[in-house]
Formats: structure tokens, C-alpha cells, sequence
């Protein structure tokens, strides 16, 4: 992996890293917001203690560990990537509410647009801001964007020490049963 400066992950801060997504994918998986190495990389959940690519593999959706690089291998799984929010941040206590919810409303467009299957949002508390929902929990949702059912994941950063990558998998894995059927 590319080893950044802390001024080159700085740097980063404006860039804006491209969704991988397509129209009708199976499950649309919409993280908080670009962290730095993201930004940095390009690539979504770059930073090396996310747990994103491993719990994606441990719980079936990949046939093999994908590295951040081979983000575009997912739509040939019919899954694909994008933010609540575009903007990057060492940290998501770095957004304000208005971003989370103004994210929230771009998203649900963007969603209407594309109309995946599952919208997974891999984060509790950023789906509870964008989508004006206090009560939800991991897990499925009542909600629906157009045709779409929406799910909400664990937080795969390294700092949810909440989760493990084993019980993660375990509800990414109930996510990928669910969008079989």
C-alpha cells in the first residue's frame, strides 16, 4: 500500500471519490463518508483497519478478498459503492447534521435513479441524521426509496469496537440472503 504524508492525506480533504455504482445492482452499499486514505487512494474503505473488504468476503458476497484497488470487480456481483457524504474527513464526528441530512437527500435521488435492490448503509448513527429515523437499529428497515428496501449495517471502521468482524459478517451475510430472494 502507498504510504501518504499526513500533509498528502490532508491534501485530500477536496477531492471527491468516484461512486462505483451501475443502474439495478443487487445491493448499493453507501458508507458515511470518504475518510482521507480514500480520498488520497480513490478508493472506498482504503484505510487499512476497515473492515469493509474482509467482512464482505467473510460473509459471501465476494468469492475472494477484494483489496480497495479492485473496487470495480463489485459490479460484477452486482454490488456497488457509494457515501451519505462526498465530502472527506480524518473522522465522520467532522460532519455536521445538515450534511448528513442534505446527504440523505441526495442519496434517496440518487437511489430512485438507480433503483438497486438493498440500499446497505454501513452505519447506524449516519442513518439515523440522513434519514431523520432516531429509533432504527441495525438490521432491515421499514423504509423503502422507490422499489428499493433499505438495510442498515454495522459501521465497519476500526474504531467500532462494538463489532467484531466475525458478528459483522454475520449481519452482512443475513443482508446477502435476503437480497438472493
Amino acid at each position: 500500500m502507498t504510504r501518504f504524508t499526513q500533509a498528502e492525506l490532508e491534501a485530500a480533504r477536496d477531492r471527491l471519490v468516484p461512486d462505483v455504482v451501475a443502474g439495478g445492482l443487487r445491493v448499493l452499499f453507501c458508507g458515511i463518508n470518504p475518510g482521507l486514505m480514500t480520498a488520497a487512494t480513490g478508493h472506498h474503505f482504503a484505510r487499512p483497519g476497515n473492515r469493509f473488504w474482509p467482512v464482505l468476503h467473510l460473509s459471501g458476497f465476494t468469492p475472494r478478498l477484494l483489496k480497495p484497488a479492485e473496487q470495480g470487480e463489485l459490479l460484477s456481483y452486482g454490488l456497488g459503492i457509494t457515501n451519505v457524504v462526498a465530502r472527506a474527513s480524518a473522522r465522520a464526528e467532522e460532519l455536521t447534521a445538515e450534511e448528513y441530512r442534505e446527504g440523505g437527500r441526495l442519496l434517496r435521488e440518487k437511489v430512485v435513479r438507480l433503483a438497486p435492490r438493498w440500499l446497505a448503509v454501513v452505519g447506524v448513527t449516519a442513518y439515523r441524521v440522513a434519514f431523520d429515523d432516531r429509533t432504527a437499529q441495525v438490521g432491515p428497515q421499514a423504509r423503502v426509496i422507490g422499489g428499493t428496501r433499505v438495510w442498515v449495517l454495522p459501521n465497519p471502521s476500526g474504531l467500532n469496537a462494538h463489532w467484531t468482524a466475525a458478528t459483522m459478517a454475520e449481519e452482512f451475510a443475513r443482508l446477502r440472503v435476503a437480497a438472493e430472494d
